[in-house]
């Protein structure tokens, strides 16, 4: 595909420094103060407002279509965006920097359109009629001839459909040739208003906007039309398509070529006789629906591609999560999609945002409901992720510990309501001194059919299996904790000496009677850091300060399961993450990375809670962590092709 005349962006290279391109526009912008009306280059500032504007209009609808928690009911194609095609269409912008380049030589060949007035009612007119008459049905025609031309397809329009999912940044993921006809096909009505004396800035914002608004709606995967107006209106089915009906041609690909206007299809041929069915049951939420299953994305022409599924289908897993900040809160799919895919970190470019999030925690803390931020299919069985609207600072409110729980008991009925089969509670919805690690809504809810986990056993395996053979003596701080108990009982049941960082002697010795009597021996208590100054092997369950981490000798390693993980300040020393595992190769529809994890990898509790799912394991995880089953499940999860991270 890349040797076919411009089936390549020429700029694929740059990277980031592509947007360079952009600088002797915003140069002569600033050179000549565009800003001011009397400016002559007033209308390149017009031009970057407009493409800035198209930007934008992508970017919402992106967002839009990732709210799984406001459009699950109405989405398409159910599988979840996954890392390829989010990588492949990360420069999805392509086509607005090769289309203002464009724009921009237009206006520096035909100097006229520089004096456009502001407004002309007239030139909308004019503009309709000719994206009817012209535009529409040449798009028609050149869109089939990409589809029945072996070699347009393979070199040029196979790169479009290689997209499983249809996203907003899909409708820009082409090839130039394609956005070149493209670009052509859209400036054809704005040229004729112009040559017919009835151009103006606001017609080209309008209709420029607009046809960005419908192509990113057509890709967006879920329905946004309600059936009444076709069913009352049958011409509305000709008029207008629907992301329903374009999302059809994704998958059978034989059929709805159109542009905006299904008319086309009709007088073409290629009208699918199912999209209406298709559109009213999609719309119906909720309800019975049709779910597109594109299985392998390659021809889909029969019926059987369309399945009737529950329209709010039932995960079989929840994993549920919290927000750990206003800056982290960014980290989502509906926010930013392509930084949602990269491991957390903070940047620059959120700064300005961060006014905007806090705003949104204020109303989330109001509203306090808990909200699908994200989904992906493990051998076939539905996975999702919830948030519990809280944030981690909000957990060690003593006036909030009330109103959290209550928010995790509700998120629990929701699941066991449903169906889901197992949910897993991460970091702090597990706390200990908040519910006793999930005891509280097991001893207060004895029905629940949802198996409710948290994780901690899947935790201490991938912690202790960290550990280097011939370890003879470790350092645990947090050692009275759920973890730093089981970790301790573990180990000294190994014949390894533990020293335990406390300053409780009955809780040291509460644990310590729980070994076998002939390694209780190996459990020792120590008060201070000290103590440790030899130990190169330290387990950190609660937070060390810098003058707390000088204790220990150069080329220590600091295991962690202490949240937020402390910060590495010695450079002698290395420093584990949080315990982790990466999920199996067969996992699907993964597009967001767990925090400041890698790509396909997931915290312990998290994957703890896949492996109780995995399983069939009938019993709740709660509290204590039982030692004698750290070995089984860590077996059990290398079994279902979990890796440690």
């Amino acid at each position: 595909m890349g040797s076919a005349v411009l089936a390549s962006w020429p700029w694929d290279n740059l990277g980031f420094y592509k947007y360079v391109l952009y600088g002797p526009l915003v140069g002569k912008a600033l050179a000549s103060r565009a800003w001011e009306s009397a400016s002559p280059d007033r209308w390149i500032l017009l031009l970057l407002v407009l493409f800035g504007l198209r930007a934008l209009t992508y970017q919402l609808w992106s967002s839009f279509s990732n709210m799984l928690f406001a459009n699950r009911r109405r989405r398409i194609i159910r599988d979840g965006v996954d890392f390829d095609q989010i990588d492949k269409e990360w420069d999805w912008d392509n086509f607005l920097m090769l289309q203002i380049l464009m724009a921009a030589t237009a206006f520096y060949a035909f100097p006229t359109l520089r004096s456009l007035p502001l407004w002309d009612a007239r030139g909308l007119a004019v503009a309709a009629l000719l994206h009817v008459l012209v535009t529409e049905p040449l798009f028609y025609a050149a869109h089939r001839a990409f589809h029945h031309s072996g070699h347009l397809y393979a070199c040029y329009h196979s790169l479009h459909h290689s997209s499983k999912v249809p996203q907003p940044f899909t409708a820009g993921f082409a090839t130039p040739l394609e956005q070149m006809v493209l670009g052509v096909l859209m400036a054809a009505p704005l040229a004729g208003a112009c040559l017919a004396g009835y151009g103006s800035i606001a017609l080209a914002f309008v209709y420029v906007l607009g046809f960005d608004f419908l192509r990113a709606m057509g890709h967006c995967n879920v329905e946004v039309f309600p059936s009444g107006p076709f069913r009352a209106l049958p011409v509305l089915r000709y008029l207008i398509y629907t992301p329903t009906y374009h999302t059809i041609h994704h998958t059978k690909r034989e059929a709805n070529f159109c542009l905006f206007m299904p008319l086309f299809d009709l007088l073409g041929g290629t009208l699918d006789d199912q999209s209406w069915e298709m559109q009213k049951q999609t719309s119906a939420a909720p309800g019975m629906g049709y779910a597109i299953r594109p299985q392998s994305m390659t021809t889909l022409t029969s019926p059987s591609s369309i399945t009737s599924s529950s329209v709010d289908e039932v995960p079989d897993f929840v994993f549920l999560a919290h927000v750990v900040d206003v800056m982290q809160s960014l980290h989502v799919p509906f926010v930013l999609r392509t930084f949602a895919s990269t491991p957390f970190c903070v940047q620059l470019f959120l700064l300005p945002m961060w006014p905007f999030a806090f705003l949104v925690m204020l109303a989330m803390w109001v509203c306090s409901k808990t909200f699908v931020i994200n989904c992906y299919n493990l051998r076939g069985r539905l996975h999702q992720i919830w948030a519990v609207p809280r944030y981690g600072f909000q957990y060690f409110l003593p006036f909030a510990k009330d109103g959290i729980n209550k928010q995790i008991e509700l998120a629990i009925l929701r699941a066991d309501k449903m169906g889901v089969k197992v949910l897993s509670l991460a970091a702090l919805n597990k706390n200990e001194a908040l519910n006793g690690g999930g005891t509280l809504f097991v001893n207060k809810l004895p029905d629940l059919r949802v198996r409710v986990v948290h994780g901690n056993t899947l935790t201490a395996a991938v912690i202790l299996n960290e550990i280097p053979k011939g370890t003879t003596e470790v350092f645990l701080t947090g050692a009275t904790s759920k973890l730093g108990r089981a970790i301790a009982l573990y180990l000294c049941k190994k014949q390894i000496r533990v020293m335990m960082m406390t300053l409780s002697t009955e809780r040291f010795q509460k644990i310590q009677r729980e070994a076998p009597a002939e390694f209780q021996q190996y459990l020792v208590q120590v008060t201070k850091y000290r103590s440790a100054q030899h130990c190169k092997t330290w387990i950190v369950g609660k937070w060390l300060s810098p003058r707390e981490q000088r204790w220990a000798p150069p080329g220590t390693h600091f295991h962690q399961f202490v949240v937020p993980p402390i910060i590495g300040f010695r450079r002698d020393c290395t420093y584990g993450k949080l315990a982790a595992m990466r999920l199996p190769k067969d996992v699907q529809g993964l597009g967001a990375c767990e925090y400041s994890l890698e790509r396909g990898v997931v915290h312990a509790c998290h994957a703890g809670g896949v492996v109780h799912f995995l399983e069939g394991y009938t019993h709740h995880e709660v509290g204590a962590i039982d030692v004698d089953r750290i070995d089984v499940v860590w077996e059990a999860a290398l079994k279902h092709g979990l890796r440690p991270a």
